[in-house]
């Protein structure tokens, strides 16, 4: 077979919600200053393209099921059976659980904090006092020591009943000082640490700057060391930090040097440490989000964190368990949709029948316990797999939240839809006159966030994509490399020729038809349909490499379609796993949940493979390159006509 001359360049990399768009940059032949700026602009993007690479994690010690379905290689021996809690982890959140729910019944009024924009101090210390702050920290260390999985379901019942409340635990301990500290800190760091941040001492994770957001190469936050060598001032703005205008200690990315970002552990209590601003947003009312300065900090040398230049990988690492809690929040989320639509159903009668009989609400409705569902069944997964220690999810971590995200999100506006009117209205109006005051409308705009917050949708996509392709960038990588020597390149291509002779073959082998799966029972077609589509779409993706070569970098919603087809296959695996596990469980409990378990995994497996199909049907028949080039007409004020009639801000 032909060798194909191709690959994608590692040109997306990713921190937090970073995109890198960059790689092989053309660079323009305008004259005089225009090309300068030109060079340098693809200077700058090769820069940023090494920094963001060398913080990627580049190897894959551990199994990967989302990884193999990427390859054409349907692991379902990885996720199942359904992975379970371990007992002892469950008895003792259960407790912890219980006293949670209670306190935020008795002590907590949403519409108070929507009012106010804060939680009040009442509030957190008794949470702190519940040890709601040291969910995962060990209990050597004073926090409760609980898993992944009990720590998303205590954060999942706090955000049902007041979501700011749920960012404020999820910042402080997902991506605050507490995860890496665990992870990276040193036994010193962690004994002077840990306790107090059990206790309730509140954390932030500062990184983003207002010229940052997507680069880490244009980050102007730096940390310099002192002459006698004990300690570094630091000396920068930070944007964005949620927690960061209450929090006691936080984790700072700084530059360190050419391309080295470090992470530091600071005290906001420190000279030179300002709260410059509190943001405000559209929901979350009561969030502690706001601007950092740094003026001459003086930072001690052994509150580096891992070592220094390992800011970036750390913050990914981190993210991988870090961004779980949204996956978890959007089922909850999901879930209160569901109970207002069939409460809602039920009771709103109009023509002689109760609105959930009419087909147009029935079928949002129906929709909405598949996916909530499937979005269970992939939050739940995702985080037991973390537990277990021995997978690598980081794909699985940012596959779940982008695809609970943006179902939830779907599932809230269609639930606004099926609530008309009384969507729309505030639960303080409808509350005031007399009906139940749904608050569907705050938790439209408090979750709207969750598409943006710890990475954002269209950069979880390029993360995926990214990696998605890296089996094929370490065969062929170096084809397409402009850093690469001539003898390279050839024992790429040989190599790439060998390889791709055996793989490209044997991703249309494989029975994926009956009587496999067949212990899955009506579910088994659909377990059959991922395994035959997960050859599919590892075909799909060399089909793209060798159809757009290293321009597929810049063909982002085709890599977006990939990702999506994958996205829907792990959704499909979690969900028949869960119901089959339902089915076959040793509680009378959960064995009663079985038939309406497989009957919810069915109707989402059919829904989901049509939208497969339609990503399939659009994979190289679209209109992507219209669409882009009246994007450019756009930004070159081509059609700025377009904007007449607007009374326009000076």
């Amino acid at each position: 077979m032909d060798t194909p001359a191709f690959i994608v360049t590692p040109q997306v990399a990713y921190a937090d919600r970073w995109l890198l768009d960059c790689g092989m940059t053309t660079v323009a032949t305008e004259p005089s200053s225009g090309h300068k700026k030109s060079q340098e602009t693809h200077v700058s993007a090769i820069e940023a393209r090494e920094v963001a690479e060398d913080a990627r994690e580049k190897e894959w010690t551990a199994p990967s099921f989302v990884r193999g379905l990427f390859e054409g290689r349907f692991h379902l021996e990885l996720i199942h059976p359904f992975p379970t809690v371990d007992p002892d982890d469950l008895e003792r959140a259960r407790p912890f659980l219980e006293k949670l729910e209670a306190f935020m019944r008795e002590n907590v009024d949403a519409e108070d904090i929507e009012r106010n924009s804060k939680i009040p101090k009442h509030v957190i210390r008794g949470l702190a006092d519940l040890g709601a702050f040291g969910i995962k920290i060990p209990r050597e260390y004073g926090g409760l020591g609980l898993s992944q999985t009990s720590y998303n379901r205590a954060v999942s019942l706090v955000s049902s009943w007041e979501s700011s409340i749920g960012v404020l635990l999820s910042a402080h301990q997902s991506i605050g000082v507490p995860q890496p500290l665990k992870t990276f800190g040193t036994p010193e760091q962690k004994k002077k640490y840990l306790p107090r941040l059990a206790k309730g001492a509140i954390s932030a994770f500062a990184l983003t700057e207002t010229d940052a957001g997507s680069d880490p190469a244009r980050m102007t936050t730096t940390a310099e060391l002192s002459e006698d060598g004990s300690e570094y001032i630091l000396n920068g703005e930070k944007l964005w930090c949620t927690n960061g205008t209450i929090a006691e200690l936080m984790v700072v990315m700084a530059k360190t040097g050419e391309r080295r970002i470090t992470a530091l552990i600071v005290e906001t209590e420190w000279p030179g440490v300002e709260v410059v601003h509190r943001s405000h947003f559209m929901g979350l009312k009561g969030i502690e989000n706001g601007v950092l300065r740094f003026t001459n900090v003086r930072v001690p040398k052994e509150n580096v964190l891992w070592g220094e230049g390992k800011g970036l990988k750390l913050a990914l690492i981190t993210l991988n368990t870090g961004r779980l809690t949204l996956p978890a929040t959007s089922t909850i989320a999901a879930k209160k949709c569901l109970e207002i639509c069939r409460r809602f159903g039920q009771e709103r009668v109009q023509w002689g029948r109760p609105i959930g009989q009419h087909d147009a609400i029935a079928q949002k409705v129906g929709r909405i316990a598949a996916d909530t569902f499937a979005m269970e069944a992939m939050s739940d997964l995702s985080a037991l797999l973390s537990d277990k220690g021995n997978f690598d999810i980081r794909l699985e971590a940012a596959m779940a939240k982008m695809w609970n995200t943006e179902r939830g999100w779907h599932i809230i506006d269609e639930t606004l839809q099926v609530r008309g009117g009384r969507g729309y209205e505030t639960s303080a109006s409808l509350k005031a006159r007399g009906e139940r005051p749904e608050p569907v409308e705050r938790m439209m705009r408090d979750f709207r966030i969750n598409l943006i917050f710890e990475g954002s949708s269209e950069i979880m996509r390029l993360f995926i994509a990214r990696e998605a392709v890296d089996s094929h960038l370490k065969v062929a990588g170096a084809i397409a490399d402009p850093k690469a020597s001539t003898g390279q390149k050839v024992a790429a291509l040989v190599k790439a020729g060998f390889f791709y002779a055996a793989w490209y073959p044997a991703r249309w082998l494989g029975w994926g038809r009956w009587p496999r799966y067949g212990e899955f029972g009506k579910l088994a077609k659909h377990v059959r349909y991922v395994n035959r589509t997960a050859r599919r779409l590892s075909r799909a993706m060399f089909h793209a490499i060798v159809r757009f070569g290293p321009g597929l970098e810049k063909r982002q919603a085709v890599l977006a379609r990939l990702v999506e087809i994958g996205a829907e296959l792990f959704a499909m695996s979690a969900a028949c796993s869960r119901a089959q596990m339902l089915v076959t469980s040793r509680s009378a409990e959960e064995r009663a949940k079985g038939s309406g378990a497989v009957r919810l995994a069915d109707v989402f497996c059919r829904l989901a493979r049509r939208r497969i199909q339609d990503r399939f049907s659009a994979l190289f028949r679209n209109d992507d390159v219209a669409v882009y080039k009246t994007a450019q007409r756009v930004m070159a004020d081509e059609l700025v006509w377009m904007e007449e009639g607007l009374i326009k801000a000076e």
